[in-house]
Order: C-alpha cells, then structure tokens, then sequence
C-alpha cells in the first residue's frame, strides 16, 4: 500500500476514533482542515512538520502513522535492507529506515536516514515537544536551531530540545546518512 494511503487510512481512523471532526482536529492541531481533508484522501504525504502536529494531538510518535504494522512486539530485531521505509516527498526527499517499527509503544522514534544532496527539512522552522538527537555517519548536514548554525561532519552528533525552533540541510557534495531519534511526543 502507498504510504499516502497508509497515512490517510489511519489518520481518519484515529480522528473518528475519537470522535472528532476534522475541524476540530485542525483546530488542536494548527493544521489547516484542507491539508487534513487532502491527507486523510490519499491525496498528498504531510510533511514530517505537520505529522508530527497531528500525531501530538492522539499522543502518538509519526511512526503510528508511517508504519503498516500488523503485530507489535517487546523484543524487535531486524537486518540490514530488511526496515520498514519511508520516503518523504516533500523538499527533501529523504528515506528514512525505522529502527523501532514493530516495537510495542516504543518510548521513543529511531531512523536511519538518507538526504540526497541539498535536501531539506523546508523553509520554515520545525518545532515540536521532545528530545532530538542526530548522529551524522557521511556526509555534512547543517543544522540551525533558533539563530546557531552547526555543520555537522561525519561522526559528529546534535541533541537539543525540539521546541526550539530548527531546520536541517545536507550541504555536502552527495547523500548524507544520519542516525536520527526523538523522543516521545507529548500533547502541550
């Protein structure tokens, strides 16, 4: 199945499952109801920005809504090239391979992820409650959080609190391969 299909799917499951209108899920959410409506459709992917709004408002990680997941386990091992994936078609392009896919309600979202050269989070600041660390394994990522640029370079790593506002680009001359973890999402 598509992921635009997965995520529609399941966010208007969890929206009617909690008996909400769309308006009032844009409402808690601060995501328009035309961008609800058009992802609930299967018309578009949301950015990872507005996902992870929408998967504060149900106390969900993005992975709830990425992940086509059957079963969940407490103990989840799984080979290289053998992840659930994701590619996110918004300005970057990214693939990201989930290292909790499958863990039952996991306490925390872990990714390793591609960026194509001069990939990015977008033009505007991403925020959102939690912890994030990046860990930088090729290539060169820049960071910027509120008005502080930090070029990351292989072996480098980055936590920070994820409300501070922030955004990334791969600035380097190929892909760049990050290790990326946040921590849970928490209704504000």
């Amino acid at each position: 199945m598509k992921l635009r299909k997965i995520i529609g799917k399941k966010l208007k499951a969890i929206r009617l499952g909690s008996e909400m209108t769309i308006q009032d899920l844009a409402s808690r959410s601060g995501v328009s109801s035309n961008m609800i409506s058009r992802v609930e459709r299967g018309l578009t992917i949301p950015s990872v920005e507005i996902l992870m709004k929408l998967a504060r408002v149900f106390e969900k990680s993005i992975d709830y809504f990425v992940e086509e997941v059957k079963t969940t386990h407490e103990v989840v091992f799984t080979s290289s090239g053998q992840r659930d994936t994701t590619i996110y078609e918004n300005n970057s392009n990214m693939l990201t391979e989930s290292f909790t896919s499958g863990l039952r309600d996991p306490q925390f979202t872990s990714f390793y992820c591609t960026i194509p050269k001069g990939g990015k989070s977008g033009d505007d600041n991403m925020y959102h409650p939690g912890d994030e660390l990046i860990f930088l394994l090729e290539g060169c990522l820049q960071v910027t959080i509120i008005d502080d640029l930090y070029v990351l370079n292989p072996g480098d790593s980055l936590s920070f609190k994820s409300h501070l506002p922030h955004q990334w680009k791969n600035i380097g001359p190929a892909e760049a391969r990050v290790i990326w973890t946040l921590s849970p999402f928490t209704v504000i």
